[in-house]
């Protein structure tokens, strides 16, 4: 892995966060980025609030919560394809999400227009 990859990835990492903080009042406890191809994959553990931990007690709670951070997401995708525009200089074609309440850990994946692994190779 080339040092501009790893920066690029704690860059992308550190910007989700802060963004989370904003647009959700609150972030991670800890963030993960991997650029692979034409792919970036985010890992961002320990979002889960103690009161929606609570309600993922049951099924019905389960789902609510599940969907309520879904919609959330989905909302912000526009902005978050925007900021990985402005840190990777790549276009961020689609943007997928899913969260896991049991762990509390939600994974995103964005499919750039470009192999930005081997951009940053060259």
């Amino acid at each position: 892995m080339s040092k501009k990859k790893g920066l690029l990835e704690s860059e992308i990492s550190k910007t989700l966060t802060q963004w989370e903080k904003e647009y959700l009042g609150r972030g991670s406890v800890q963030v993960k980025t991997d650029i692979l191809r034409n792919l970036l994959i985010i890992q961002l553990q320990g979002i889960l609030t103690p009161a929606e931990q609570a309600l993922t007690q049951s099924e019905t709670g389960m789902l609510a919560v599940k969907r309520n951070r879904s919609e959330l997401i989905e909302t912000g995708s526009a902005d978050l394809k925007k900021i990985i525009h402005e840190i990777t200089g790549v276009e961020a074609r689609c943007f997928h999400t899913d969260i896991s309440t049991r762990s509390g850990e939600r994974i995103i994946v964005f499919t750039l227009a470009e192999d930005l692994e081997a951009k940053l190779d060259q």
